[in-house]
């Protein structure tokens, strides 16, 4: 777990430099997969099942709320984190923003280093 969260370090300073440097979409994308592969883990840490063949940021935050795991301002908070990086996976109406994106890190850091 120690080495996993090193890695999850390393790649949110990937999304930091991408977004000092403009990659605003690309910097979200990277800090919502670690986002994902974070809830992942807490769900595997619990010995929680996810029946669906490829969950989603969505699916586990479900599944850690239905579980009492976290509570609901957490959960709405891990909502926008994803609805952040589907912003930036996905041809969407607009375009992500730079505080949009700033936000999204920030918040992916606190729940990696929070949420076990």
């Amino acid at each position: 777990q120690i080495l996993q969260a090193d890695l999850f370090d390393d790649e949110l300073e990937i999304a930091e430099e991408l977004l000092k440097n403009g990659f605003v979409r690309a910097a979200g994308s990277v800090a919502g997969v670690v986002l994902e592969k974070h809830l992942k883990e807490v769900c595997k840490n619990h010995n929680l099942q996810i029946k669906k063949k490829n969950p989603c940021i969505s699916d586990y935050n479900d599944i850690l709320k239905n579980e009492k795991i976290i509570d609901i301002p957490t959960w709405r908070h891990i909502q926008y984190l994803g609805d952040i990086r589907n912003l930036c996976d996905h041809s969407k109406d607009r375009e992500p923003n730079r505080e949009e994106v700033d936000s999204e890190i920030s918040g992916v850091k606190k729940v990696t280093k929070t949420l076990y």
